[in-house]
């Protein structure tokens, strides 16, 4: 039996980079997968890639009436055996230098919206569902929640209160649902998006340069892919597995080099 065989799981912002590798890998353990994704290219392009095996919603997944919807769908109104959230907006090294009062003050709202209320929404939606199922919660970190690198102090802080998220919510949720999460490092050929209020239009597989200076800042000098980082989130979503593991947070980020 494949090691999430017949598990029902949630994942927000599965439609490219980690969160599709992450979704393709949950499908291929024996899950049934649903994913909530905001763009439709990146939905369509998902829904293809399953061979229509991922059920693809089209979504905003900051949006608490279309969480519930996603999570009645993935939880056919019973139990939800994980939710995993891959949401987030990146500031592309944004700096406090350089931004005007205004700026700083929309930027702040849409990262943190997005990468911690999100988050924080998400997992407010599904918990009943999770605590019908003794559940679980992994959430995506970065290593920016370590160390100062990998964005701005923008995204970089917003990635530290989603680490705190996790150590709270181990606590507040348990002994029904444990929540955990994943910090991946830098990954090539993911298309993390800017913050509109910047109006940063570029994604991060574009950024020139980018995979060779990623490998050059870790131990093991090399560029993750985003596949590289599927064990983890196979790992804290197997019952089995990590059944007694709940409040940590795994680095999957090439050892960051000092």
């Amino acid at each position: 039996m494949s090691r999430l065989e017949g598990q029902r799981i949630l994942l927000t912002g599965g439609g490219s980079g980690i969160g599709r590798a992450v979704a393709l890998a949950y499908l291929e353990s024996g899950a049934a997968v649903t994913v909530l994704e905001r763009s439709p290219e990146n939905a369509r392009e998902l829904a293809e890639v399953s061979g229509g095996d991922v059920d693809v919603l089209v979504g905003d997944a900051t949006d608490p009436a279309q969480l519930a919807e996603a999570v009645e769908r993935a939880s056919g109104g019973d139990g939800l055996d994980n939710l995993t959230s891959c949401v987030g907006v990146f500031d592309y090294y944004a700096s406090l230098r350089t931004l005007t009062a205004a700026e700083l003050v929309s930027a702040a709202d849409e990262i943190y919206r997005v990468n911690v209320r999100g988050t924080l929404s998400a997992v407010h939606a599904a918990l009943p569902a999770l605590q019908r199922a003794r559940g679980s919660v992994t959430l995506t970190v970065s290593e920016s929640a370590f160390h100062p690198v990998g964005g701005g102090v923008l995204y970089g802080s917003s990635k530290w209160a989603v680490r705190g998220v996790v150590s709270h919510l181990a606590v507040d949720l348990a002994p029904e649902v444990r929540v955990n999460a994943v910090a991946p490092g830098g990954t090539t050929g993911t298309r993390f998006g800017g913050l509109s209020a910047l109006a940063q239009t570029q994604t991060a597989d574009r950024v020139e340069g980018r995979d060779e200076r990623i490998a050059s800042g870790t131990l093991l000098g090399i560029t993750p892919r985003p596949e590289d980082h599927a064990g983890a989130y196979l790992y804290l979503a197997d019952r089995d597995a990590a059944r007694v593991v709940t409040g940590i947070v795994i680095n999957s980020d090439g050892g960051r080099r000092p």
